[in-house]
C-alpha cells in the first residue's frame, strides 16, 4: 500500500483526488492537511466511506503530522505560496511529491530540484496531468517541426476563479513549441494584444501569441492555432470536468511510488510518452 498525505483536501481538485485515493485499493490515505475544515471527518466532507477515520489537520502542524504518519507520497494541488512552503518540508523528510500546482517561482523550482537529489525523493511536477493534454503537448511539438514558418497562437479559457494567467498548461504548450523552434519562450512570447496598432511579427520564430479568457465555470480549454497562407490548423483540448486531472494524479502517485531515480519527473514519464 502507498501511504499518502494529501495537502488541500477541501479544494476542488483536492476533493476529487481524495475521493479517488480513499477508494483505491493500492493507496492508504494516512493524513490530510488544510487551512480550513480543521477537525472535519474526511469521509463526511466528501460523502464517502472513511476507513481510517481521517480527520483534517492543520497544515501548520505539517512536520508533526509527517512524524506521526510517515507517508510515502504527498500530493499537492493547492496554490503556489503554499506548495513552495509545504513541499519543501515534505521533500526534506524524504517524501516523494506529486505537484499539480502552477505559477511556482523559478527559485523554488531550482531549490526543489536540488533537494529532490539530496534527500532521495523523486517527485513529479506537472501543470496538467490529464492524458489528453499531454498527448496534445507531443502533437504540438511534432507539428511545429513542419509548420515553423507559420504563425502560432495559444488561447486558453478557464473559470473566473482561476488566479494565475496564462494557465500553466498554456505556458507549457508555449515551451514545447519554443523548444521545437530552438528558441526561448521568454524572448518570443506575446501575452495578449493591447489596444491600438499591434501588428503581429510574422512567423512563430518571431512571436508566439498567448491569450487568456476567464469566465463562468469553464473547467479548461486550450487551443493551438497554426495559421499559414490560405489555410490553418487548430488543435484543441477541452476538459469536460476535473476528473481527468484527478485520475492523472492517481496515476502519478502510483508511478512515483516506484520511481528510484532522484529527479523531477513529468506526466510524459508517467504515460510513457
Amino acid at each position: 500500500m502507498i501511504k499518502l498525505l494529501i495537502l488541500g483536501p477541501t479544494g476542488s481538485m483536492g476533493k476529487l483526488i481524495t475521493s479517488l485515493a480513499i477508494t483505491d485499493g493500492e493507496i492508504e490515505v494516512v493524513a490530510a492537511c488544510d487551512l480550513s475544515e480543521i477537525g472535519a471527518d474526511l469521509g463526511s466532507l466528501l460523502a464517502i466511506p472513511n476507513p481510517n477515520n481521517i480527520k483534517i489537520k492543520s497544515v501548520n502542524d505539517l512536520q508533526k503530522i509527517i512524524n506521526e504518519t510517515n507517508p510515502d507520497v504527498v500530493v499537492d494541488f493547492t496554490i503556489a505560496s503554499a506548495t513552495e512552503k509545504n513541499c519543501i518540508i515534505c521533500v526534506k523528510n524524504g517524501i516523494k511529491c506529486v505537484i499539480g500546482t502552477t505559477a511556482m517561482s523559478k527559485d523554488f523550482l531550482e531549490d526543489f530540484e536540488e533537494l529532490v537529489e539530496k534527500h532521495n525523493a523523486p517527485s513529479i511536477i506537472s501543470p496538467n496531468m490529464a492524458t489528453g493534454v499531454n498527448i496534445l503537448f507531443k502533437i504540438a511539438g511534432a507539428l511545429t517541426n513542419y509548420l515553423n514558418e507559420w504563425d502560432i497562437e495559444i488561447i486558453e479559457a478557464h473559470h473566473h476563479r482561476k488566479i494565475d494567467s496564462p494557465s500553466g498548461t498554456a505556458l507549457k504548450i508555449g515551451e514545447v513549441i519554443s523548444e521545437a523552434l530552438d528558441s526561448d519562450l521568454n524572448l518570443i512570447a506575446k501575452f495578449g494584444r493591447n489596444k491600438g496598432p499591434n501588428k503581429r511579427l510574422v512567423g512563430a520564430k518571431n512571436e508566439i501569441g498567448i491569450h487568456s479568457i476567464r469566465g463562468g465555470d469553464i473547467v479548461g480549454d486550450h487551443t493551438i492555432l497554426f495559421a499559414g497562407p490560405g489555410e490553418r490548423i487548430e488543435l484543441k483540448h477541452q476538459a469536460h470536468n476535473r476528473t481527468c486531472f484527478a485520475t492523472g494524479a492517481i496515476k502519478a502517485i502510483k508511478f512515483i511510488s516506484q520511481a528510484t531515480e532522484n529527479r523531477i519527473y513529468s506526466t510524459n514519464d508517467v504515460l510513457g510518452l
